[in-house]
């Protein structure tokens, strides 16, 4: 008579499972893994590295743009909101977005098609529901939306906006409710009512948020907490935060300061303020935008009552420092140099938010864009 045989509860069977995850140097429970993807515009590939929990890179693979030949001015990304396709787009011509799939174990990409953009796009995103792709030209002083195709391809653009000077950025609201593209040359952030189900753009009522004359509005980023937006500005090194009013898409700004290091008076013909990303903490705690004059990363606190800075100081970085993120624990920054062809990893200090530099890792060519994903 054969014994009967025993099974293991669910809950006993994921605590034995815990405990051995334990006894695993370097694994914890739930532990996702983190990939960086750097967009290269000289050699026209995305550069991927793996994330250890130390702050370490891996390099692990190297993406070639398959059917594009000529560089662009910069390679900027998005990754969908299911995690399963990038898309870089491609400055010159034909203007291309060119999509890959995102293997969920190894982060690897592998080349799904290519899809028309409307111009050579300085900005992509795709909107919250990842059914449709924003872009923004700075040459054409236009905006436009692409749909995508269920396999992540881009389709022909269904809407192509003109719109002030040196479009920049294009992103979605936190509700996906609205779209703002920022107007570099014209000073001003547009509004529009976006239609997730329909992908229709409409000029909202206020269209256009203004901000000061020469200033240069450039990227953009909200606090997590869906009430407060940070811009920098390209031509003077300003951030600004401003109140957000969900409802009505409203901007109120509410403190102005610099990127600029202390010290830098940005009045020599040679030197002028040249301030170009923006990024936040995924708890909201610290802001950090970087400068190309003077090769430097500023850091901020945020106050998630009031939206307010303050100041906790600027530290250099890579040379021309176009692009740089956050990885989603929060715990690390990668910045890109343009012209130094590196990466360089920073811990962030999760008191004080101060960035410790920790290696530098070299890319392709032209570094600009950062992507960071953790899979699953």
């Amino acid at each position: 008579m054969s014994r009967p045989t025993r099974r293991i509860a669910p809950r006993a069977a994921t605590a034995i499972t815990i405990a051995f995850l334990t006894l695993v140097p370097g694994v914890r429970p739930g532990m996702a893994e983190t990939f960086a993807y750097v967009g290269n515009a000289d050699s026209n590939d995305i550069s991927v590295f793996k994330l250890a929990e130390s702050g370490e890179m891996t390099p692990v693979q190297t993406a070639a743009f398959t059917g594009v030949d000529k560089p662009g001015s910069s390679t900027p990304l998005a990754i969908t909101p299911d995690h399963r396709v990038l898309i870089a787009g491609v400055r010159s011509q034909p203007f291309l977005a060119v999509s890959f799939a995102i293997d969920p174990k190894t982060g690897q990409l592998s080349h799904i098609g290519n899809g028309p953009l409307a111009d050579s796009m300085a900005n992509i995103a795709a909107d919250r529901g990842g059914k449709f792709l924003f872009s923004a030209s700075y040459g054409g002083n236009k905006v436009a939306l692409n749909p995508l195709s269920p396999n992540g391809v881009v389709a022909e653009p269904k809407q192509v906006i003109p719109t002030g000077l040196n479009a920049h950025a294009f992103l979605p609201s936190p509700d996906n409710r609205f779209v703002f593209a920022t107007n570099l040359g014209s000073d001003q952030v547009l509004t529009f009512a976006f239609d997730a189900v329909a992908g229709t753009l409409t000029p909202s009522d206020p269209p256009v948020t203004k901000v000061p004359e020469k200033s240069g509005p450039r990227h953009f980023v909200f606090h997590p907490n869906g009430k407060f937006v940070y811009l920098v500005h390209e031509l003077n090194g300003d951030v600004a935060a401003f109140s957000y009013e969900a409802n009505s898409g409203a901007w109120d700004e509410i403190q102005r300061t610099t990127a600029l290091p202390e010290g830098f008076s940005g009045k020599e013909p040679d030197k002028k303020p040249w301030a170009a990303d923006i990024h936040i903490t995924p708890d909201g705690r610290f802001l950090y935008a970087s400068e190309r004059t003077t090769n430097t990363l500023a850091g901020y606190k945020v106050d998630a009552t009031s939206g307010k800075l303050t100041t906790i100081g600027s530290v250099p970085t890579e040379k021309q420092p176009r692009g740089f993120h956050i990885d989603p624990s929060g715990r690390y920054l990668a910045a890109v140099g343009e012209l130094s062809d590196s990466m360089t990893v920073y811990a962030i200090d999760q008191s004080s938010g101060a960035l410790a530099k920790l290696k530098s890792y070299p890319t392709g060519k032209k570094p600009n864009w950062v992507e960071f994903l953790s899979l699953p």
